[in-house]
């Protein structure tokens, strides 16, 4: 079996985040994984990411992961997640629930966050489909897929981008709870066991989140990454 390909959102204030991210990830995948860090300035000296800085973007990847089936030559499945996860089962797993019927797969919550600020006091922007796009897999030779050329990714609107709004609805299929578990929103009784973690309010790196649901794992894999 050829590795899978994943993308990880890259920012500079949560390094230690993805360090975390991809230490789960091979601590729980037995099958081969490319990962690819999707750094915002490799893709501006690349040529591909040229959007003026966005004062309403919480990371540095909030634009970027679209790029992901372009930069994976809209060919096969590439999964893509923000770097504030945790994995907690073999992500082939997740490969395993691909559908040729979609051009993306994804939780699709109803998140309707209560705090008025997260992670480093960045302040919540609610809207429909909102976290949707934080762990997508994406079918990237799909006809609709090729909508996310980087002249798109560069000029759409972010709600354009993050509600699908590229996509008609009947193209995007629907993975389960267990592998995009909102830490505060979701409880055990969503899902008892999940297989991915999401710290989307603020994870253990950041101050006042250091003893959220699940912290003492990322804490374990934190160590182990030297962190």
């Amino acid at each position: 079996m050829p590795p899978f390909d994943l993308y990880i959102g890259w920012d500079s204030r949560e390094q230690d985040a993805f360090r975390v991210a991809t230490e789960s990830l091979f601590a729980n995948t037995k099958t081969p994984v490319n990962v690819y860090p999707l750094s915002q300035n490799w893709l501006r000296e690349a040529g591909h990411y040229w959007r003026p800085n966005d004062p309403l973007s919480s990371t540095e990847f909030s634009f970027t992961r679209f790029l992901v089936p372009y930069l994976n030559e809209f060919k096969g499945w590439a999964l893509y997640c923000d770097c504030d996860f945790m994995f907690r089962r073999d992500i082939a797993k997740l490969f395993e629930l691909r559908d040729d019927r979609y051009a993306v797969m994804c939780v699709k919550h109803d998140y309707r966050p209560k705090e008025e600020f997260k992670m480093d006091n960045v302040r919540q922007r609610p809207y429909e489909r909102k976290n949707w796009s934080s762990l997508m897999l994406f079918n990237c030779a799909h006809e609709q897929i090729k909508k996310l050329m980087p002249h798109d990714v560069n000029t759409q609107t972010g709600l354009h981008l993050h509600q699908f709004q590229w996509l008609t609805d009947d193209a995007i299929g629907e993975l389960p709870i267990e592998w995009n578990y909102l830490e505060g929103w979701h409880t055990a009784e969503d899902c008892a066991d999940p297989a991915a973690v999401h710290f989307t309010r603020g994870g253990p790196w950041f101050k006042n989140y250091e003893n959220v649901e699940y912290a003492t794992e990322w804490k374990r894999y934190a160590s182990i990454a030297r962190i």
